[in-house]
């Protein structure tokens, strides 16, 4: 795709430039915005981006291990995510079976054809679904969709001599739910331009009105750009209850204005079709999309390295409460989780400055294994809160043979994560010790200084 494809190339082209870091941020930037601009992204949306991505740039630190480049593209990917509609995914599995979808959408955005993929999709997911032609005005409408129906394993129906598209829709779902319909899909007739949306919001809350759809999906043409924005707002506004599908993303420069114009209406883009065939066509994550206009392949190893040394900050805010006050199996437990997500102790502690040189003194301690920490904190669950904040608790027998019923594990267990506690405890008793390592804590506001 013309534009958005020159996101990846600005993004490869950082990465190979070398000089002045301010002076790589400029050049960067003008590449971003020569890029979206020409994916038909609206200008003050692209420079209020691009501002945002040059001041984190330029503020932000990152983390140890990563570099001023490779955080200013993840500076640029979560950026990009909130342009084109944020975190969160559209939820597509429908709450209530039988679900009523109904299609509207101005003529040639590809409505007809997407009803056929999204019967497709829901097929593939195991639901029965049945297809209504209510669009009366097209010629060649019924036909289409009676041949995609077929194609896709899907029930239709239809009344070609009719001319009355409430009537078709409204007995058509209910003939659909008669035989047993999950999904009922009801194709409805679009216009013949883009100002002559008045009478296809009317037509489509007449049908609304008769048939009571779960659902309203508007079908935009990728190819609008920008304008999809007045589409899509009045849209918005017309009915409580939208999605969005964008048709034709993979031939047109104008994708990236049509994704961006729509979330900026506050609409949810819920699918995108990328072909002509019934399987191209997707749901739309921005997350997944903005990776593959990046370029994902070493993005997403980037992108994990990035998360994970991310991850060693808040572990580092764990030993530092470790090292300053009390430890508990309370900490030990929020140790534990940490460690599961970001990988070995050893590796974890060798990205904190000033702890590889004492790895060797407590080499037992930085060898745990996954099995080991799900079995620890299967332990500390069985355990009393009067034992989780006081560990020497455990030089009762009684106790550790109760935790071990609890937890169902050997006995020899409990005494294994109670050594563990106390080589923690020694660790950070001689890590007290260590002159650079408290300044470095207390530069960090996390101790006293």
């Amino acid at each position: 795709m013309p534009g958005l494809d020159d996101l990846r190339k600005a993004v490869g082209r950082l990465l190979k430039r070398s000089g002045p870091y301010e002076a790589i941020v400029k050049e960067y930037i003008r590449d971003i915005q020569r890029a979206l601009i020409s994916a038909d992204v609206n200008v003050r949306l692209v420079f209020d981006l691009t501002k945002r991505i040059r001041e984190r740039a330029l503020r932000e630190q990152p983390p140890p291990g990563v570099s001023r480049r490779e955080w200013l593209v993840k500076v640029t990917y979560d950026e990009l995510v909130k342009l084109f509609g944020g975190d969160d995914e559209p939820e597509v599995k429908p709450p209530y079976t039988p679900y009523v979808i109904m299609m509207v959408g101005v003529q040639g955005s590809g409505k007809t054809t997407t009803v056929g993929k999204l019967a497709k999709f829901y097929r593939s997911m195991g639901y029965k679904v049945g297809v209504v032609a209510a669009d009366t005005y097209r010629p060649g409408a019924y036909e289409q969709l009676r041949q995609l129906a077929d194609r896709v394993g899907a029930m239709f129906y239809g009344e070609p001599d009719s001319k009355d598209p409430v009537s078709i829709a409204r007995r058509g779902v209910e003939e659909l739910k008669k035989r047993g319909a999950d999904i009922i899909i009801v194709d409805t007739a679009g216009r013949h331009g883009y100002g002559e949306e008045e009478a296809l919001l009317k037509e489509m809350q007449d049908i609304a009105a008769a048939v009571k759809p779960d659902e309203v999906m508007l079908v935009i043409d990728a190819a609008m750009g920008q304008k999809s924005y007045d589409l899509a707002k009045r849209f918005h506004e017309a009915t409580p209850i939208g999605s969005i599908v964008v048709t034709k993303m993979d031939g047109t420069a104008k994708g990236g204005g049509a994704l961006s114009a729509v979330a900026a209406t506050g609409a949810r883009i819920k699918f995108i079709g990328t072909g002509e065939d019934v399987d191209e066509f997707e749901v739309f994550r921005p997350r997944r999309f903005v990776a593959r206009l990046l370029g994902m392949g070493d993005l997403e190893s980037l992108l994990e390295r990035i998360e994970r040394l991310q991850g060693v900050e808040e572990f580092e805010k764990t030993v530092a409460e470790m090292v300053a006050g009390k430890i508990t199996f309370r900490v030990l437990y929020r140790q534990l989780e940490q460690m599961r997500k970001l990988g070995p102790f050893r590796k974890v502690l060798q990205m904190i400055p000033g702890f590889s040189t004492m790895l060797d003194s407590f080499d037992e301690a930085a060898k745990v294994s996954e099995e080991k920490m799900r079995k620890w904190m299967s332990i500390m669950n069985s355990m009393t809160y009067d034992e989780l904040d006081n560990p020497e608790l455990l030089e009762q027998r009684s106790r550790v043979k109760r935790i071990a019923i609890g937890a169902g594990v050997e006995v020899s267990d409990v005494r294994e994560l109670y050594n563990y506690y106390k080589t923690v405890k020694r660790m950070m008793r001689q890590l007290r010790k260590r002159k650079d390592i408290l300044e470095r804590f207390a530069k960090m506001g996390r101790l006293p200084g």
